[in-house]
């Protein structure tokens, strides 16, 4: 009996180390059934940590963290063999696109999960998934190394979760109105600023986006997939894509596309699950999840589950069919391992193709245009942002040692000419790694093969940053150092300091006058320009004076130097030419005390813009007031009110519109964007939204069938008063605050048809579409005809206050850097 005994307990010894390595099934871990609730990320997370404890096959890395501190992770799922030699994998799969390197290698798929949060399904499948490849799946192993992020947004999924979990019923209530099935503001799609991550692959304004794709390009996939949700009502959405598809996507690509796209149809038609394609979801914006990686050589797709933040555990959908997360969480596995199966079963190809597309990049680049220089004017702390966000995304680029001659397109004036290369303009060869990503982002016109188009169309970098530049269809190779060249320092004078200028033209500019005001130095800007030891400085310029602040040294010329703002001492406040330092036209800055409207009614994205802007971009405070609370405020406190994009039910209220313009006329700044001016303008403000002239009765009868238009093409009509996203040029009046720092021109992203009618009294028509503006992008025909002799940005004075009025969006995503200056004119310098 001892021998038996002992016999069961070295039997059970040998085989525990086996048991050990064998990775829990999600609903052993989680002790619930996947798609019966929704996990929270630590759980998550733990499963993750788990099944990376327990097999050979996982190796786990965190990349970063949230804005709250949450982990950021990818799961590397590989067999043993791969395993042992993963880096020399990763590292041969990046000389792939230097055209070095071996293509006998896996294809590397990479499955991202959850970008926007309330799409909280993606999560739960991906624990299916993980799950799946190192057990009855792991054979897909043999040639494919896959990389799973579970959850590219966890402040936002967790903003859902706890939500859903603390609201729902004990059975689920698949009642479409019930309350589980209406998230409060802001909702859960957005991460912590209420950024959506989804269109910041290439600006990479957030945490989550720069930690994520500095891994991403370590990586440089074959296969991506970014999991997503769309309305309760609608099927499944798998590649092939929907035109307009960018004609720098190779024919490979969308081949491969459409070969995925067939073999998940296998799965789809045996279940008999309803699914579409080539519909919707295009492949043009380069900032999603699917043409970022796309425009880096990857056969990148979105698939879309219906459901998102209204479906919950259970929702009843149009057709009277019960939508539950248990489907949900099926049709994502489903794919994910249909795309494993598919792109295994041609890793050569995609590898060779892979390789061959990055070939053709560096030896002979897609498009018209082979080199692009952009030039600082003046402004290289503006050249400077625009080549750290190259950079970012590994594009080659650097700046002219020396003058040269050439021809290219002028982006600003459409012409094109001949132009001196300057030394210090930055110059962007098309012959490189990254050579399709670098002609999307700079190509001058945008050119769509198809009007029906799912995000902006325009977003030419030049524009985007505001300065001169040149597209040339010539290979020039002028010598170029990889790094900006220094700016020569002005040399200190001796002895103190009356004053210290600064310039106004940049984020830098921005930066550092919050700096100074943070620390409660007083500052000054001149309202005109003036001249002073035989140098001309513009309005704007910032200026520090010994009067009122005391010792000047060193905390000024330290502060500057660590921001990298150029600074200028000086021993007068006497001027050659202009206002001399005392004068009523140099303007105090007095430091204000800003508050962003949040809340219902409050676009999320519009306040998050705002928000991110002061607290992450600027380091100023920023009070946050809720929508439901303005009884609460006391008004006296503020100096500038923002109203981001909105509808306002609040400005409706007669005692609530009353109060706020009783703030105005008594010295308040109210800065109103996009929505937000069209709801002051109804609300009687002292001014209008330009209105569409009436067609004359005789023209109708010149085209008496007008109105007869076809049903099949319901969705071509539709665009004809349609404007996803383009560039106008702006005329600026830049003797006006709001304009100073900026030429006579801005380039705005224009996405809405609005115009104010020109102020006539009590104001200043600070930034004006005039006839012919229009740059690029798709605008629909009825709403070009209407986008002209209008006012876009503008200042409308009441009693001793102003209403900034911006019909556009200078904070777009936060990638429209040239007009953050604008919206800081608004904020420091009106009405000073």
């Amino acid at each position: 009996m001892k021998r038996i005994s002992l016999f069961l307990s070295l039997l059970l010894t040998a085989c525990f180390p086996a048991l050990a390595q064998t990775a829990p099934a999600p609903s052993a871990y989680l002790q619930y059934e996947p798609g019966s609730r929704f996990t929270p990320y630590f759980k998550v997370t733990g499963y993750f940590e788990e099944v990376a404890r327990r097999t050979a096959n996982v190796k786990l890395e965190t990349y970063g963290h949230t804005y709250e501190g949450r982990p950021l992770m990818i799961a590397i799922v590989a067999s043993p063999e791969n395993m042992a030699r993963l880096d020399e994998i990763r590292e041969n799969n990046l000389r792939l696109t230097k055209g070095e390197g071996n293509t006998a290698q896996p294809v590397i798929i990479w499955l991202s999960y959850n970008v926007h949060g309330n799409e909280a399904v993606s999560t739960e499948a991906a624990m299916k998934t993980l799950y799946a490849l190192v057990t009855d799946k792991a054979s897909l192993l043999q040639h494919a190394v896959v990389v799973i992020d579970p959850c590219l947004n966890p402040d936002g999924r967790e903003r859902y979760v706890n939500f859903y979990n603390a609201i729902h019923s004990k059975k689920a209530d698949a009642t479409p109105y019930a309350r589980e099935h209406y998230e409060p503001w802001p909702g859960g799609r957005s991460n912590h600023y209420y950024f959506d991550l989804n269109r910041d692959w290439a600006w990479q304004t957030q945490a989550e986006s720069q930690q994520r794709v500095q891994l991403y390009n370590r990586w440089m996939p074959q296969v991506h997939v970014d999991f997503h949700e769309q309305g309760v009502d609608a099927p499944y959405y798998f590649a092939p894509a929907a035109e307009p598809l960018h004609d720098a996507i190779t024919a490979w690509q969308r081949d491969f596309q459409t070969q995925i796209g067939k073999h998940n149809a296998t799965y789809f038609d045996a279940k008999g699950w309803l699914y579409f394609t080539r519909e919707q979801f295009d492949l043009f914006y380069p900032s999603y999840g699917d043409t970022y990686p796309t425009y880096n050589g990857a056969i990148g797709m979105t698939y879309e589950q219906g459901g998102s933040g209204r479906a919950g555990l259970a929702i009843l959908n149009r057709e009277g069919d019960t939508l539950t997360l248990a489907d949900r969480m099926e049709h994502h596995y489903t794919t994910g391992i249909a795309t494993v199966e598919v792109s295994a079963a041609n890793a050569g190809k995609l590898v060779s193709e892979f390789a061959k597309y990055f070939a053709d990049a560096r030896t002979q680049p897609s498009g018209d245009y082979k080199t692009y220089v952009v030039k600082a004017d003046g402004n290289p702390e503006q050249l400077r942002a625009l080549f750290n966000m190259l950079r970012k995304n590994d594009i080659e680029a650097g700046f002219a040692e020396r003058d040269s001659r050439a021809g290219g397109l002028n982006y600003f004036t459409g012409k094109t000419e001949n132009f001196v290369i300057e030394k210090g303009d930055l110059v962007v060869s098309a012959y490189q790694p990254r050579s399709n990503l670098v002609r999307v982002l700079f190509e001058p016109v945008a050119r769509l093969s198809d009007s029906v188009t799912y995000d902006i169309t325009a977003w030419a970098m030049p524009y985007a940053y505001g300065l001169p530049a040149y597209a040339v269809k010539q290979r020039l190779e002028p010598a170029t150092a990889k790094e900006m060249p220094k700016a020569a320092v002005e040399a200190m004078p001796a002895g103190n300091a009356y004053a210290y200028l600064a310039p106004w033209n940049s984020m830098k500019s921005l930066q550092f006058l919050s700096a100074l005001l943070n620390r409660n130095i007083r500052v000054r800007y001149a309202e005109t320009s003036f001249q002073l030891n035989g140098k001309t400085y513009p309005p704007g310029t910032l200026i520090i004076t010994k009067a009122g602040n005391g010792h000047l040294e060193p905390l000024i010329p330290d502060l500057a130097a660590r921001m990298e703002v150029p600074l200028v001492k000086v021993p007068t406040g006497f001027v050659d030419e202009g206002s001399d330092f005392g004068s009523d036209k140099i303007r105090f800055i007095r430091k204000p005390k800003v508050a962003v409207m949040a809340g219902d009614g409050v676009s999320s994205l519009g306040m998050g813009e705002v928000w991110h802007f002061f607290e992450q971009q600027i380091d100023y405070p920023i009070t946050v007031l809720n929508s439901n609370n303005l009884y609460s405020v006391n008004w006296k406190d503020l100096d500038v009110l923002i109203l981001p994009d909105g509808h306002y039910a609040a400005l409706s209220d007669k005692a609530t519109a009353e109060r706020l313009k009783d703030w105005v006329n008594g010295g308040g700044r109210l800065i109103a964007m996009e929505d937000a001016v069209s709801r002051l303008a109804e609300a009687d403000w002292g001014f209008k939204l330009k209105k569409e002239e009436e067609k004359k009765e005789d023209e109708k009868k010149e085209v008496p069938y007008l109105a007869l238009k076809p049903y099949g093409n319901r969705e071509r009509e539709s665009v004809s008063q349609f404007i996803p996203g383009a560039i106008y040029k702006v005329e600026l009046d830049k003797s006006h605050p709001l304009a100073f720092g900026y030429p006579h021109y801005y380039y705005t992203l224009k996405q809405n048809d609005m115009l104010v009618s020109f102020i006539e009294s009590a104001g200043w028509n600070v930034g004006v579409l005039k006839t012919d503006n229009y740059l690029t992008g798709f605008v629909g025909a009825q709403t070009k005809a209407k986008l002209k002799d209008g006012l876009i940005f503008g200042v409308k004075e009441m009693g001793a206050g102003e209403v900034v009025l911006m019909t556009d969006n200078p904070l777009f995503r936060s990638f429209w850097e040239n007009g953050k200056l604008l919206f800081g004119n608004a904020v420091f310098l009106v009405g000073q």
